[in-house]
């Protein structure tokens, strides 16, 4: 796996470098020196640790199970509606998710700008990107 500056994978993770300076030395992960004389923490290590730190998703109080895993809080942002159809913009963290739902529901939810709401996201399809080309044999840096 390739290796990961400790600045990105704080990055990553949404803590400072020096929190998971804290946790390499703790030994909740380990490190390594590059080339350069950097440290760097192979990325099935962070993913590892990123999968034991996470939290757990916020409940709404119903009780229900669901199948839908990515589950998002955030604050209304925007909503955009005409007759039959709504936007709504939510801010989630560092994340910007809009839905389009109709108006109804929009008016039954009481969605306006403000309100605390929960983006429930089950999709078929998810685009995965890399930064840059990868070639077979080239390590990412």
């Amino acid at each position: 796996m390739a290796p990961i500056r400790v600045r990105r994978a704080a990055e990553l993770l949404g803590v400072s470098d020096d929190t998971l300076r804290r946790w390499i030395a703790h030994g909740d992960v380990a490190s390594d020196t590059d080339d350069a004389g950097r440290t760097v923490v192979d990325g099935a290590d962070l993913a590892r640790l990123a999968s034991r730190r996470a939290p757990e998703p916020p409940t709404d109080g119903t009780g229900v199970g669901r199948s839908a895993r990515n589950r998002f809080v955030g604050l209304v942002t925007d909503v955009r509606s005409d007759t039959v159809m709504s936007q709504v913009t939510m801010q989630c963290g560092p994340f910007e998710v809009t839905s389009l739902m109709s108006t109804d529901a929009v008016r039954d939810l009481r969605l306006e700008i403000g309100v605390v709401a929960t983006a429930v996201v089950k999709a078929t399809t998810v685009i995965v990107e890399r930064p840059e080309p990868i070639r077979p044999g080239e390590e990412d840096s």
